[in-house]
């Protein structure tokens, strides 16, 4: 008896061990040090509440991204415009059988049966539904209920979480883990759970509410449209930016060309305003009847329930000047999002991308909208997966900061835009409104917390990805003429700028930063920004000041990166016509073009003026993270452009 007493101990040992073991193997797959800014840790989540869990797999090949895209976008490259098809992309990036194997076999060694799982037809996702307890096990994770200061809202994070060291490679990110807004459901864990009753307030979903991101600002009303170019120190207009960038030519191959601008609910433009801008060019423009494609109409699932600048102000802008510069092409709008549930940029590359809204970082309930939506007043119909083909030129005037989202959620979707690229879209987006901070002004403290007496600089997302063209602003200086160099923008908004806390430069921008770092060295230290070979950002710059924009029936006078966007899409449009119309391809992917030496000399370079909402950044000679390379030179980009392949 003794000795099997004996014999009992030493297997429990034995068991006691091996499991001890068997965890030591695990290594942190993500991390936060600070809870965000106005939430308070509450409670331990109950440990029979059910979290719908899901493991992004690694994408294979995807350390190739950079590389492949450069192939089709350098200039020097034999294979320049020889954009892919996304069955191409498909076969190249999909995960790996030996990932999902691996992980597989790793979640039934923790109990997941595999009659819980369920792999994404595009072998992107394991998804299942586990209970609190179960997950904390698996991932070694203590879920905790977190309130919001403002709101009362409760939400449900953990602060790290760990996989076996053998299973961190073929994993991307988990969700819900460190992403806030999760969704809890008292359901079993072999049913798909449901959503909440009511709408969360998700950093990534909010792009469009005002007060939430980037947004244009306004100075008010404007009493007499001058309509002159002497006056465009004063007042903007299409013919001013024309003569800026010496934009004259006329379309040839519309059938052929396409240009997209992206709109976030519960922004939404008044058709009535687009009449009244169209009237507007008309009096003071040589050019008659400019928006023809959408006056009058609505956007189909948008409802303008609100009518201020702060609702209509963005799309208004957005999409009076887009149109007007890249008229007579008709404007494709694409609009993301219902009222209750909003939308993320992600929800935008769903609808570009059917594998994406399964594959590589859509529908993630705790940062994207969700889809169909329940709420009153939703959206009932399915997630839009690929319901349209990606339009060659792409602009987006939203922004959140970098220090919203976690680098891997941040890096996956990072790498779609460098897919789109692949396929031949240009992606543009603004690069923020004040400088070296964040968007409403904030900088980041020491701790990674987020405060308007922060130190150090505050980039955003998603002008900090190496595969999208960062847009900065410029202006017309005060009693200048559009004649003569601009300035940064200076004039109530200062063109957002700097370098990546999540990013590594990108190869073709290794000789432009390094030349502005030794030739320019900023008054800053690594306290300040990122400086370990970092990426830079803005790319590229237009006029961003003093826009005339019909909002609500009458004119009003606009500032922003919100402005320069469109506009560099519209120019670039133009050129994608001209280059379309001789039988070659759209311009795809702009920034590894615009950094070469072909290049040098294309743009307008901006040297004076800076960033300095809060102490920031100067504009110098080539390129700075102020204003990137400059601004368009319309007939010297063309030329180029058209030499190419």
């Amino acid at each position: 008896m003794r000795f099997l007493d004996s014999l009992a101990l030493f297997l429990l040992a034995l068991s006691v061990d091996a499991s001890r073991i068997s965890r030591t193997g695990y290594v942190v797959h993500e991390k936060r040090d600070i809870i965000p800014t106005a939430w308070t840790r509450t409670r331990r989540l109950e440990s029979e509440a059910v979290l719908p869990m899901r493991f992004g797999l690694q994408q294979q090949n995807i350390h190739r991204l950079e590389e492949i895209l450069m192939d089709v976008s350098h200039p020097e490259s034999p294979n320049y415009g020889k954009h892919w098809t996304p069955a191409q992309l498909a076969e190249t990036f999909s995960a790996r059988r030996e990932s999902i194997e691996a992980v597989k076999t790793w979640l039934e060694g923790e109990g997941i049966s595999a009659d819980r799982m369920r792999l994404s037809p595009s072998r992107g996702w394991i998804d299942f539904n586990a209970t609190v307890d179960e997950i904390e096990s698996i991932l070694q994770a203590e879920y905790h209920v977190f309130k919001h200061e403002d709101t009362g809202k409760e939400h449900v994070a953990c602060d790290s979480y760990s996989v076996p060291h053998h299973v961190k490679e073929h994993i991307d990110l988990i969700i819900p883990t460190l992403h806030f807004d999760a969704k809890i459901n008292a359901v079993a864990p072999k049913r798909m759970a449901k959503r909440d009753s009511v709408p969360v307030e998700g950093a990534a979903r909010n792009v469009g509410k005002p007060g939430v991101g980037l947004n244009p600002t306004t100075t008010g009303k404007v009493s007499k449209i001058l309509g002159q170019l002497e006056n465009c120190d004063s007042q903007i207009t299409p013919d001013c930016l024309r003569a800026l960038y010496e934009v004259v030519y006329k379309q040839v191959a519309t059938e052929k060309n396409s240009y997209g601008i992206v709109e976030y609910t519960t922004q939404a433009f008044l058709g009535s305003d687009l009449g009244e801008f169209s009237l507007l060019l008309s009096k003071h423009s040589n050019e008659t009847n400019t928006l023809p494609s959408l006056v009058g109409k609505r956007p189909k699932f948008v409802a303008t329930v609100n009518q201020s600048f702060n609702f209509n102000g963005e799309s208004d802008l957005d999409l009076e000047y887009g149109m007007a510069l890249a008229a007579p092409l008709k404007v494709t709008l694409y609009q993301a999002g219902d009222i209750p549930e909003g939308a993320s940029f992600n929800n935008l590359l769903d609808a570009l991308d059917a594998s994406y809204c399964t594959f590589e970082g859509g529908d993630d309930p705790t940062q994207d909208g969700i889809y169909p939506d329940p709420l009153p007043g939703g959206f009932t119909g399915p997630e839009s997966c690929g319901i349209v083909k990606p339009a060659n030129i792409i602009s987006t005037s939203y922004a959140s900061d970098e220090a919203d989202l976690t680098p891997f959620y941040a890096i996956r979707q990072c790498n779609e835009y460098g897919k789109l690229g692949i396929m031949g879209t240009t992606i543009l987006y603004s690069s923020g409104d004040h400088g070296v901070a964040g968007n409403s002004g904030v900088c980041l403290n020491p701790n990674g917390t987020q405060s308007i007496g922060g130190t150090r600089f505050n980039p955003l997302f998603p002008a900090v990805c190496p595969f999208v063209t960062a847009v900065g602003a410029t202006q017309v200086n005060p009693n200048s003429t559009v004649f003569e160099p601009e300035s940064a923008s200076e004039q109530v908004i200062f063109s957002g700028g700097g370098f990546s806390n999540v990013f590594k430069r990108p190869s073709y921008q290794d000789a432009a930063v390094e030349g502005f770092l030794t030739n320019h060295p900023p008054p800053f230290t690594s306290t300040q920004f990122n400086t370990s070979g970092s990426r830079g950002f803005p790319d590229i710059s237009a006029n961003g000041v003093n826009y005339v924009v019909a909002v609500d029936g009458e004119f009003s006078l606009v500032f922003g990166t919100s402005c320069s966007s469109p506009v560099l899409g519209a120019i670039l449009t133009l050129i994608n016509d001209a280059r379309l119309a001789i039988g070659k391809s759209p311009i795809g992917f702009i920034n590894p073009t615009i950094y070469s030496e072909f290049f040098k000399g294309a743009l307008n370079d901006i040297t004076s003026g800076g960033n300095q909402g809060t102490p920031g950044f100067t504009a110098a000679s080539g390129w700075d993270p102020v204003t990137g390379l400059g601004t368009p030179n319309f007939p010297k980009l063309l030329a180029r452009w058209l030499l190419l392949p």
